[in-house]
């Protein structure tokens, strides 16, 4: 049994966060489903274990939370859609980077949903979108981030998880180095010319999450190629 649930407003980060770790722990123990919360955030910076304080560029512009999720800085707020996905990832093969992966594809078709075409580039984790309309660093076509992925696993049990932009304010993301990475852009669903609401979002992740989490989790036996593909 998997609940889905959506958190209405602006949730608070520090009382979510708290509330995400006790649900995470309680599914650990077998006293609570796995869950997805769907939910925005206030505006904030968000600190992953691997964050360079040097890419902290305007550290007095919003709240900065040091958290316990894989990643660097990102940034959360009104207008993107953050998915804290709980699931039981020890009795779903116990295979990190499969189900990192499997969030990654879990964006892509979704995003597919609005014939946006995501993609993972190697070493950066994270969904990206081909801007051809200009040119990268390197001469090629830029791109831009539209969706992050950081989780943590306690117990074997996945919190933290996803966000995605469909409507945010991007200059809020000057204030950082997203995710590290100098020579790359953000965007959002909006940003791209589709007046995607953040109620279209949440039905194309629901109806596309179990092609890659089967009975609402990784497939034990790893038998979907799709969960680990590139």
């Amino acid at each position: 049994m998997l609940e889905w649930h959506h958190l209405p407003g602006l949730a608070p980060y520090l009382d979510t966060l708290s509330a995400m770790e006790a649900r995470a722990d309680a599914i650990a123990r077998g006293d609570a489903p796995e869950a997805i919360w769907l939910l925005e955030h206030p505006p904030l910076y968000t600190a992953g274990t691997s964050a360079r304080l040097q890419d902290l560029t305007d550290p007095h512009r919003f709240p900065v939370h040091e958290v316990g999720r894989g990643g660097q800085y990102t940034y959360h707020g009104p207008g993107q859609r953050v998915v804290y996905v709980m699931l039981n990832v020890g009795e779903r093969g116990r295979d990190v980077r499969c189900f990192v992966r499997a969030m990654e594809n879990w964006v892509i078709a979704a995003l597919a949903e609005f014939n946006v075409t995501g993609e993972v580039r190697p070493g950066r984790v994270g969904v990206w979108v081909s801007r051809p309309e200009r040119s990268g660093p390197d001469g090629q076509p830029a791109e831009d981030k539209i969706a992050a992925i950081g989780v943590k696993l306690r117990r074997w049990v996945s919190f933290h998880g996803i966000s995605i932009n469909v409507e945010p304010d991007l200059s809020h993301f000057s204030g950082i180095v997203p995710c590290g990475i100098r020579d790359r852009g953000v965007t959002s669903l909006v940003d791209l010319g589709l007046p995607v609401t953040m109620n279209d979002l949440d039905v194309a992740l629901k109806s596309t999450f179990g092609r890659f989490f089967p009975d609402g989790g990784l497939r034990p036996d790893g038998a979907n190629p799709a969960l680990c593909a590139g």
